[in-house]
């Protein structure tokens, strides 16, 4: 007995001494590794160099790692170069107008909410009607940022490019005239000024699709004047069918003090 008894108890001072040398073996890890991760952060503090090399080696392997599992390249500020707004988030008068447009042109209410709320900030800024711009936008391209027409008229806005290049200047180029918002900014101030020195809403219109000085614009005037009324209807929380009846009064154009001028040129087809 007294044998086993002598085996059992240094076991167990075996096993004892092995849990203290693993348990301070553990400890003096944990410390080392805290050391470590010290003595790193001040060097990535006072070597900035070192600190965006490290960033850089690890972007690109989670970049890698992203490729790797979904088969593309993934990029997280993507979300910030989207032209869209959450239409719950619109006041009611603009989730109102965004929802309908983007039944009527089968288009996400997400991206026409963005150019909802651009127009409505361009208003308040121009004088302009916002439900106008829109109006414009619907029939120049059916909110179609990157509709051409045959004459080289461009975005959702129709501005001929190569005759408004400097008003895209401010913007970083003529390519801007496909991100959505910068089209809308530089139709809108060419919208404007045709207006005011045409003297009416019809008559700034005309000049807009180049018809200034011909009998007939096909159509045009009206198309925008009806669908200027719908949207204002729609605007003030009135029920507006998708298709509505030519039976609408139109909206009767707004008179500027200023008188007729000559027109300034085609910008849209």
């Amino acid at each position: 007995m007294t044998a086993i008894r002598q085996f059992i108890q240094g076991l167990r001072t075996f096993t004892m001494d092995v849990t203290h040398g693993f348990m301070e073996v553990i400890h003096n890890g944990f410390a080392l590794f805290g050391l470590a991760v010290m003595f790193a952060c001040i060097t990535l503090a006072a070597r900035p160099d070192l600190r965006e090399a490290g960033e850089r080696q690890l972007i690109g392997w989670l970049q890698t790692r992203q490729i790797a599992l979904r088969g593309m390249e993934v990029q997280a500020d993507a979300v910030d170069r989207a032209t869209a707004a959450n239409p719950q988030d619109l006041p009611k008068k603009q989730a109102a107008v965004a929802y309908w447009l983007s039944k009527k042109y089968r288009v996400a209410p997400e991206p026409i909410s963005a150019l909802v709320v651009e127009a409505f900030d361009i208003g308040k800024r121009t004088g302009l009607d916002p439900t106008l711009l829109l109006a414009v936008m619907a029939v120049e391209s059916g909110f179609n940022p990157f509709a051409q027409s045959s004459v080289g008229a461009q975005g959702l806005m129709q501005v001929l490019t190569r005759v408004h290049s400097e008003k895209y200047d401010g913007f970083g180029g003529n390519m801007a005239a496909f991100d959505p918002l910068t089209n809308l900014r530089v139709g809108a101030t060419i919208l404007k000024d045709y207006i005011h020195r045409s003297g009416s809403i019809e008559a700034g219109l005309r000049q807009y699709v180049g018809a200034i000085n011909l009998a007939d614009d096909s159509g045009y005037t009206a198309k925008v004047m009806a669908e200027y009324t719908r949207l204002n209807l729609v605007s003030k929380g009135q029920s507006v069918p998708l298709s509505t009846p030519q039976a609408i009064p139109v909206m009767a154009p707004a008179e500027s003090a200023s008188p007729p001028a000559a027109p300034a040129g085609k910008i849209s087809s």
